[in-house]
């Protein structure tokens, strides 16, 4: 089969995440792949973290973009039978809208919705979509007030493999100590972490701490910054500036007793949360925070409301009990059910049933 798939590629999004990982995985199942991705001048992410591959075309801005620019040819001239949108909100819309009836006219048409609520902007439904995948039911009940119940698919987020490292070879290897638990925090979402900096250095009294955070968000430099200044006696946080790649961020995982996300909900919006099903296959477990963005994912992950649920989260991992064994084994069942094969396989039979 050919595919077309535009979106992000090669960045640190959610939305590249998920286009990378069935995009590879299509060509796995041995079909033909283009991609049609951003300028490295207006891409969506703050970093791109891989090298761009021969299929992949980079011919579009940002819809944000002060001058939003699409390139025609290569959506007129490639030759595929299925067309893939992801994250239809951050495309130039009206750009793409312009040749959208000539795509029409040599595949069918999909858009995966990231977007958590309806869209307000009427360039959003400008598109006779063959259909819409959405990643869960909360998505369904919202778009099919707005779009033919028929046309939309539930396909689940993709997971990255499992692949669990060694511990101490990853930390002699980043330069960590050896003789202290390490709580990890990345990206632009770290900043939330620091919210609840008091339980974890009260922990520190039981538990020798290192709180690593590897950022080069602003806001989540400068908190932890901060931070590290005003309790410089206990020595208890390391901060590196750093936008890690994928196998820079699993030796991370590798050498951390947990992941720790403290991200708030969204109002009224629901949502996924990319950095679990990006880093559940290094075997680290999550510690986060309940919200919209993990609550399909009970049981696989560790989940708080309180700080006293917090701490006795925290404590389950490092004393390894038989909670933190339940987590880890459903971690790898969730994982392995999740692969990127097993999600291309799921957008294959829908493309088989539209080209009926």
């Amino acid at each position: 089969m050919k595919i077309g798939l535009m979106g992000a590629w090669n960045t640190d999004s959610g939305a590249s995440m998920h286009s990378e990982l069935i995009g590879r995985s299509f060509l796995d199942l041995g079909n033909e792949v283009v991609v049609f991705t951003f300028f490295k001048h207006s891409f969506h992410g703050t970093a791109i973290v891989g090298e761009d591959e021969d299929y992949v075309i980079r011919c579009f801005t940002l819809s944000s973009d002060n001058n939003p620019e699409l390139l025609a040819t290569p959506f007129l001239c490639h030759d595929y039978e299925i067309f893939i949108v992801e994250d239809l909100g951050m495309l130039p819309q009206d750009h793409l809208g312009k040749i959208f009836h000539w795509i029409k006219r040599k595949a069918k048409t999909i858009n995966v919705i990231h977007d958590g609520n309806l869209k307000e902007d009427p360039s959003f439904y400008q598109f006779d979509w063959d259909a819409i995948v959405c990643f869960d039911e909360r998505y369904y009940n919202f778009l099919k007030r707005a779009y033919p119940e028929e046309i939309i698919h539930i396909i689940p987020f993709p997971c990255l493999p499992w692949r669990v490292g060694d511990k101490m070879r990853s930390r002699r290897e980043l330069g960590l100590p050896t003789d202290r638990r390490i709580v990890f925090l990345f990206g632009p979402s770290s900043k939330f972490g620091a919210d609840k900096f008091d339980v974890l250095r009260e922990l520190h009294k039981d538990y020798p701490l290192l709180i690593l955070v590897v950022t080069s968000h602003p806001e989540a430099l400068e908190r932890w910054k901060r931070l590290k200044m005003e309790n410089a006696d206990i020595d208890i946080i390391q901060i590196r500036e750093e936008n890690p790649d994928i196998e820079r961020l699993y030796e991370y995982l590798h050498a951390s007793d947990l992941l720790f996300y403290n991200k708030v909900s969204k109002p009224r919006t629901v949502t996924v949360s990319s950095t679990a099903f990006q880093c559940l296959g290094s075997g680290c477990p999550m510690v986060a925070r309940e919200s919209s963005f993990v609550e399909t994912m009970k049981d696989v992950i560790y989940q708080f409301s309180t700080d006293e649920e917090l701490i006795s989260c925290i404590n389950s991992v490092f004393d390894a009990d038989q909670r933190y064994r339940d987590i880890i084994r459903n971690m790898k069942m969730y994982v392995n059910e999740h692969s990127g094969i097993n999600i291309a396989k799921k957008f294959i039979e829908l493309f088989e049933i539209l080209k009926r």
